[in-house]
C-alpha cells in the first residue's frame, strides 16, 4: 500500500471514491452535492493557497482510499488544528490498515504545520469506522450541533 499525495491524474479514480462516500452519507440523486462544490474541492488539494488537503492510499496502482483534512485557526491554541473532515476507503480495502495509515499520515501533517490536535466526526450508525477510532484516539464526549442555512 502507497500512502500519498493526489495527483491530477488521479481526478477519474478520486471522483469514484469520491461517489462512493457520498452515497454511504446518503448525499446521491436528489440530496447529491452540486457538480461544482465536487470540482472547487478537487481544485483546492493543488492550490498552495488553500488549507484544505488530501491523501490517498493506493494498492497496485489504484486508489483504494482518501482522506481530505484542513487547518484551521482556535482560540485555545497558538498554532492551527487539524480537522480530518472525510475518510473512505473501499469496501474491498477495508481491513487491511488504509484507514489507519490515512488517519496516520493526516498526524504527520498536522505535527509539521504545528497543530497540536487532529479531531473528526463520523456518524453514531458508522459501527465499523467507530470501531477503529475507539481503539486510535479518544472520544471527545462533545456532540455537534449544526444550523442549515
Amino acid at each position: 500500500m502507497i500512502i500519498r499525495l493526489p495527483r491530477p491524474d488521479d481526478k477519474r479514480q478520486w471522483l469514484a471514491l469520491w461517489d462512493g462516500y457520498n452515497r454511504f452519507y446518503e448525499r446521491h440523486g436528489p440530496t447529491a452535492l452540486p457538480d461544482e462544490v465536487t470540482e472547487t474541492t478537487w481544485r483546492r488539494f493543488f492550490d498552495e493557497n488553500e488549507p484544505v488537503h488530501a491523501i490517498v492510499a493506493e494498492i497496485e496502482g489504484r486508489l483504494v482510499g482518501f482522506t481530505h483534512y484542513l487547518f484551521h485557526r482556535s482560540t485555545t491554541s497558538i498554532g492551527p488544528n487539524c480537522y480530518l473532515q472525510d475518510l473512505f476507503v473501499l469496501e474491498e480495502a477495508r481491513g487491511r490498515g488504509a484507514a489507519s495509515a490515512l488517519i496516520d499520515a493526516v498526524g504527520r501533517a498536522a505535527k509539521e504545520q504545528g497543530a497540536q490536535r487532529v479531531y473528526w466526526q463520523t456518524h453514531e450508525n458508522n459501527q465499523r469506522a467507530r470501531a477503529l477510532y475507539d481503539r486510535i484516539a479518544e472520544r471527545s464526549g462533545f456532540l455537534i450541533y449544526r444550523i442549515t442555512l
